[in-house]
């Protein structure tokens, strides 16, 4: 009998996302990927160059559990939990991809032509990485934090400044994928 893997239903992941934040509000933390890498640049003894970098990153190193159980967890994922099948994207997505230039949209996570490393080797290549990079890091120390931070911890906090933030993050992805990646690609 072959087993067909689905995604969690909402019904599954989402109490259980709930409940983290929950335990998380319990235990006076707060989650965010972002701050995991001000942690791991303050252990390697970023310091050092920048006042931005020295707390006390000890009192932070519960939250590198989060990168450590989301690389397991990814893992485990297309391991053990995926059927290898392409990624579901509707047709009229795939149909403006390829117009832009990526020939197999869906078929990995990463396209090709931005993470292939005959790419990323390129001129061109570096260049929107090293961007990209730079504005993703200005853009979450500008907003005080990153997507999954934001979108996550501080809208169940009922924050504010969160829900502008993401507010903002969903217009910039906007203008990216219909103004800038075209003129990109």
């Amino acid at each position: 009998m072959e087993v067909i893997l689905q995604p969690w239903p909402w019904y599954v992941s989402g109490p259980l996302i709930a409940l983290v934040m929950a335990l998380l509000v319990f235990f006076g933390k707060t989650f965010g990927m972002s701050s995991n890498l001000r942690t791991l640049c303050s252990i390697g003894g970023a310091g050092k160059y920048a006042d931005f970098f020295k707390f006390d990153w000890k009192a932070q190193k519960w939250n590198l559990t989060v990168v450590l159980g989301a690389m397991i967890g990814g893992f485990i994922a297309v391991q053990f939990l995926s059927d290898g099948s392409a990624i579901d994207l509707n047709p009229d997505t795939i149909s403006d991809l390829k117009t832009l230039g990526f020939e197999n949209a869906g078929a990995t996570l990463l396209p090709a032509e931005i993470y292939d490393w005959d790419t990323i080797l390129t001129l061109k290549g570096f260049s929107i990485l090293v961007i990209a990079g730079f504005l993703v890091g200005f853009g979450t120390r500008y907003a005080g934090g990153c997507t999954s931070g934001h979108a996550i911890t501080g809208l169940s906090n009922l924050q504010l400044p969160s829900l502008i933030a993401v507010i903002g993050f969903f217009i910039g992805g906007l203008l990216m994928t219909h103004f800038i990646l075209p003129l990109i690609f």
